[in-house]
């Protein structure tokens, strides 16, 4: 797959290095030459292209015809907009995703713009923050279809509800699919009678609602306050 990268920030570097590393083809487009020094030092030469990615010159220059995808991710909102537009409009480009650093900005960045994903990452990290305290110990791992699911694992506490609770009696199978159990450092594939015990570490792909069942049959168990008790008057 040929990927065109529009920024050659931390984010666009960090981008094109994770494509290249699973053998896709890119080109990251930058002209701040501050930028570019670095970028010579994480990215092979004939990846990178000196220009105004904003430019439909230079985008022709990049053979933007040939991509699959194209990513804009500069730090300006509006030349992040530029670039979509063009790629989407002018170009044609099947894929075209958009990084959003103003979270005020982010109803600009719709289809209509040419942007078919947006990435909001100040409401992305707000959101995990507030999903890992919400969810207790449960770690989300990441997520998949445009965050609507999360790969989640948590380790099964002495006490929790979920102990010797048969997988096809949890009420989970509509929310939340158990991928896997490691009990004892050893992987097992869930089935329908399989039983959680305590220190099971799981694995699991789950939709928010799904997510915070789960969180209720792990939870570590609410024991009673014991009231002191009351020394006898003199």
């Amino acid at each position: 797959m040929y990927v065109i990268i529009v920024g050659g920030g931390n984010t666009g570097s960090y981008l094109a290095h994770l494509l290249l590393g699973v053998g896709h083809r890119i080109r990251i487009i930058e002209e701040r030459p501050a930028l570019l020094e670095k970028l010579k030092k994480e990215v092979p030469p004939e990846a990178i292209m000196v220009g105004d990615g904003s430019s439909p010159l230079t985008l022709e220059q990049a053979d933007i015809s040939t991509a699959h995808a194209l990513a804009a991710v500069t730090g300006a909102d509006d030349t992040n907009l530029v670039v979509t537009s063009l790629a989407r409009f002018e170009f044609n480009v099947p894929r075209v995703i958009a990084r959003i650093n103003n979270p005020k900005n982010a109803w600009l960045f719709t289809p209509e713009m040419g942007v078919d994903i947006a990435l909001n990452q100040a409401d992305i990290l707000a959101r995990l923050v507030l999903e890992e305290m919400s969810f207790g110990d449960m770690m989300t791992l990441f997520k998949i279809r445009r965050g609507n699911y999360s790969v989640v694992e948590e380790k099964v506490p002495p006490g929790a509800k979920a102990i010797g609770l048969a997988l096809k009696d949890s009420d989970l199978a509509e929310y939340c699919v158990i991928a896997a159990i490691i009990r004892d450092g050893k992987m097992t594939l869930p089935r329908g009678d399989s039983v959680f015990q305590a220190n099971d570490e799981i694995i699991a792909v789950a939709s928010s609602e799904g997510a915070k069942k789960l969180a209720e049959l792990l939870a570590h168990p609410v024991y009673p306050v014991r009231e002191p008790k009351k020394k006898d008057a003199d």
